[in-house]
């Protein structure tokens, strides 16, 4: 979240932000709530201090009756105190709700507009040509037996799936490729839970409920499925000091992902690009405030490395501020070209990176010391997807394939997935 102290300094800022992200916000509310929380807790500290005076005035020789006028004040001023304290958590709790509904502020530099918006920056590699109609990836994995939909189905439900034969070495060589690579890059690797305490989903701000909710949460519990380890690596460092020389603290999770995806029907959605379970290596960074625009294009320029290993044609994009999620202060995404997708090909989102700023670190309560400081600073946040299983497959498949039905596998990829093709059936 922002910082509701600052609020009223930052408000002309704040409200211009929201207007270029199309969200409607009632900052002059939030500021109210802020001002009632400082007054509750101004309240609350003048009667803890009171008790305080009144307990140390105990301590003497007391008749029997004053010990008794003694107590019971020290009574009413105990109830004083609990009356106080449940003040200041109501104004909190307010002053909460408030702040979820404000997003992060956007960067100067983010195209304005909702998802069509965006800005094209490059365009790496060419769309392969070939000499042959080409087909989806749903048609190339039936002949070779790669994906099951509908087994997926009868088990679990629409869109879940079973990858079978070599997806299954595909999901794997695709894992230990991009973790080798992260730890190259410094990256401490992490196999993350799958599942979340509700706190820490919605320090990291992936808590809306309701109706367009991506989120799968657990009956009878605090915990909630995770749609990307972003979440469970953030809350490592929840209420945290980290020491300056720590920092940028870089680290990689392999976890499962699971989304909802309510909203998405007519979205592009067939196959394995809208799937409501996958594996993900992710990248996430604490930063100091003032290194988290470098390391975002260092993350980018992992990603690039990352698909151009692979040999897949990309373009990168800049994200416009309607399309950027509450937590995102500015996001990169890398849109793979899929053959099979519309007539001719078209170009998917494949990966993100994202500079959170100081956004999640606020709630999570993640701070840093500087050298020979005895301050504490709010650390900045970043993320980004190395490999997202399920879409990168879709890319491999596609981009890869032979007429006889067979797909060729990247030579980077060789290494770890043991042959240099899959097929032909």
């Amino acid at each position: 979240m922002l910082d509701p102290r600052t609020l009223s300094e930052q408000r002309d800022r704040v409200i211009e932000s929201c207007e270029r992200r199309g969200v409607p916000v009632d900052l002059d509310a939030a500021v109210r709530c802020q001002e009632q929380l400082a007054a509750a807790q101004s309240e609350a500290n003048e009667a803890n201090r009171q008790r305080k005076e009144h307990q140390g005035a105990g301590k003497g020789k007391l008749s029997p009756e004053a010990r008794e006028a003694h107590a019971t004040l020290g009574r009413r001023l105990k109830q004083a105190v609990a009356d106080a304290d449940e003040r200041v958590d109501r104004a909190r709790q307010e002053l909460d709700e408030r702040m979820a509904g404000i997003p992060n502020l956007v960067h100067p530099d983010s195209p304005v507009g909702g998802e069509e918006d965006f800005r094209e920056i490059r365009r790496v590699g060419e769309p392969p040509a070939f000499d042959f109609e080409a087909r989806d990836h749903l048609a190339l994995s039936a002949p070779l037996d790669l994906i099951d939909f509908e087994a997926g189905s009868a088990v679990t439900g629409q869109k879940f799936y079973f990858l079978k034969n070599e997806a299954v070495l595909l999901d794997l060589a695709l894992q230990r490729f991009a973790i080798e690579l992260l730890i190259e890059q410094g990256f401490i690797p992490h196999v993350t839970p799958d599942l979340a305490r509700r706190s820490v989903v919605d320090a990291m701000a992936f808590s809306p409920r309701g109706p367009e909710t991506q989120i799968y949460s657990v009956e009878g519990t605090d915990l909630d499925l995770i749609g990307t380890a972003e979440i469970t690596l953030g809350g490592i460092y929840a209420d945290k000091i980290l020491e300056e020389e720590a920092l940028p603290l870089k680290l990689a999770g392999l976890s499962h992902c699971f989304r909802t995806e309510a909203g998405s029907h007519g979205r592009e959605s067939r196959g394995l690009y809208r799937v409501h379970q996958f594996t993900k290596v992710e990248m996430f960074v604490f930063s100091r405030p003032e290194d988290s625009e470098l390391i975002h294009d260092e993350l980018l320029a992992i990603e690039e490395r990352i698909f151009q290993a692979l040999e897949i044609p990309y373009r990168v994009i800049d994200v416009a501020t309607g399309d950027l999620g509450a937590p995102a202060y500015r996001k990169f995404d890398i849109e793979a070209w899929l053959p099979g997708r519309g007539k001719g090909g078209a170009y998917g989102e494949i990966t993100s990176a994202s500079n959170c700023t100081d956004f999640q670190a606020r709630r999570l309560r993640t701070r840093f010391r500087r050298k020979d400081s005895k301050r504490n600073e709010i650390v900045h946040t970043l993320n980004g997807t190395a490999i997202a299983i399920s879409r990168t497959l879709i890319a491999l498949l596609e981009n890869h394939q032979r007429a006889d039905g067979s797909i060729g596998i990247p030579e980077a990829l060789r290494p770890f997935l043991g042959r240099d093709h899959i097929g032909p059936p």
